[in-house]
């Protein structure tokens, strides 16, 4: 699909809208959208326009709408597939104005977001009223709360909790035609015609964007144990992981890291974080479960810890590591959560979270191994392995670029391929974008795809919205 350029006098009626002080056109300037956290793709935005109210981006998207102009909505950039990268160039409205917690309502348990707020300061912000939003992704430093609903982001808590998609009620959402509409009701039970609101989560911003996100909360869990547990083998790991949920036991996280992951994190952290970690990982072990139990009894979860240490005691498994402070607590998590960065500080990487039924991990873990020697690609693999969510990081060390453009996207098709023969499917919270949008049919049937072509043409029937996405 082909799309006119974006003229100047299509800028002024933007910087109309806006004001010219939110309108972009400085190609330096312009150069900071045009890249997200997906491996090295760039794409150059036309302009770039910052709304700060729904009706500002109404306005826009009406503008669009008739001059038929690619519109990408962006939020911190922090995403793994490429979602919300200007493939088509044209416009992109940046959501960064959106920054309010609009309202916490404590006795209804909802709170009222724009897009544009930080997830950590949401979640500290509830936090200080005794309440809980459990999705928490790696990037919850930095990443956006409509980045997080748009790609159905999950995290560490989905294990227990669920994920982006299980806390949000209702949204106010901007059509690519430009009217506003609410997607659904601030209540907890709605079987009102079809659920319009749990559509546009996952939806990558193909099909409107959101302007505010009304969330339901949680009380906050006051007490936690959080475990280290070495494994000799990846494949032992996965295994003690099913047999921890087939004991009866409910973790608030399960996260899994290679050695590899592990050593190159404790390096970044020291060179490039300048923040040391002091826990040494058990030596002569190849794999670690990082399993936290949460709670508000003490009795129950050291029960539960010993529950979890009697399982475990049956696989091939080290000496168990209890975190025993705050501090310890706080240093492991670090670790779990920059791993993605470390590994992309050492070397480029294409990076892919797949998911299959927890009990087909092992198959999975050794399967990628023996597709990557076959492809001559080596693996650092991590992740929510508790709900059988695992990122794979291909690395590109010293891959030619030649290989690194056709042969390794032949060794990923393979991955997926495996990953649907396990009863799996290619991601479980970092979206399709443009990274996975080739290997779309290993997952979906062609009726399926045609279906959500469809969706997508009545929401936006001239294609304006994040074209090129998804399919």
């Amino acid at each position: 699909m082909t799309f006119p350029e974006v003229t100047v006098d299509t800028a002024t009626l933007f910087e109309h809208i806006v004001g010219r002080e939110h309108v972009i056109l400085d190609e330096e300037k312009r150069q900071e959208y045009a890249q997200d956290k997906t491996e090295d793709y760039s794409f150059l935005p036309a302009i770039v326009v910052k709304p700060g109210t729904a009706e500002e981006v109404a306005r826009i998207m009406r503008v669009c709408n008739e001059h038929r102009l690619p519109v990408t909505a962006r939020g911190a950039g922090t995403g793994l597939a490429g979602a919300a990268l200007p493939t088509h160039h044209g416009v992109v409205i940046s959501m960064e104005r959106f920054n309010r917690i609009i309202s916490i309502d404590e006795l209804n348990l909802q709170a009222t977001v724009e897009p544009g707020v930080i997830t950590e300061v949401f979640q500290n912000a509830v936090k200080e009223k005794g309440l809980f939003y459990p999705p928490d992704p790696a990037s919850s430093g930095s990443c956006f709360i409509g980045g997080n609903v748009s790609q159905n982001s999950g995290g560490p808590k989905a294990v227990k909790y669920g994920v982006t998609r299980d806390y949000v009620l209702n949204m106010e959402v901007v059509l690519p035609t430009g009217e506003i509409i609410w997607t659904g009701a601030n209540v907890l039970k709605n079987s009102t015609g079809y659920n319009l609101t749990q559509l546009m989560c996952g939806s990558e911003g193909t099909l409107g964007i959101i302007t505010k996100i009304v969330f339901k909360l949680r009380g906050y869990p006051q007490k936690n144990v959080l475990m280290l547990i070495p494994f000799v083998t990846n494949e032992e790991a996965c295994r003690a992981i099913a047999a921890i949920f087939t004991a009866g036991i409910q973790p608030s996280g399960m996260e899994f890291f290679e050695r590899e992951a592990g050593i190159k994190t404790f390096d970044y952290c020291d060179k490039v974080l300048g923040s040391p970690v002091t826990t040494q990982l058990p030596e002569n072990m190849n794999a670690y479960l990082l399993c936290e139990l949460d709670g508000n009894d003490e009795e129950v979860l050291m029960r539960d810890a010993e529950r979890v240490m009697t399982v475990v005691e049956k696989f091939e498994s080290g000496e168990i590591l209890f975190a025993e402070s705050a501090a310890q607590k706080a240093e492991l998590w670090k670790v779990r959560k920059n791993i993605s960065p470390a590994v992309n500080w050492y070397t480029l990487t294409k990076s892919d979270d797949v998911v299959v039924p927890r009990a087909n991990l092992p198959k999975l873990i050794s399967g990628i191994k023996e597709i990557g020697k076959a492809y001559g690609f080596n693996t650092v693999c991590f992740g929510h392995l508790g709900d059988g969510n695992l990122h794979v990081n291909i690395l590109k060390e010293t891959i030619s670029d030649h290989d690194w453009e056709t042969k390794i996207p032949e060794g990923i098709g393979e991955i997926f391929k495996l990953t649907v023969s396990l009863g799996g499917t290619l991601s479980g919270e970092h979206g399709i974008g443009i990274a996975k949008r080739p290997y779309m049919p290993i997952a979906m049937k062609e009726a399926n795809l045609e279906l959500m072509r469809g969706i997508k043409k009545v929401f936006d029937p001239n294609g304006i919205l994040n074209p090129g996405k998804i399919f």
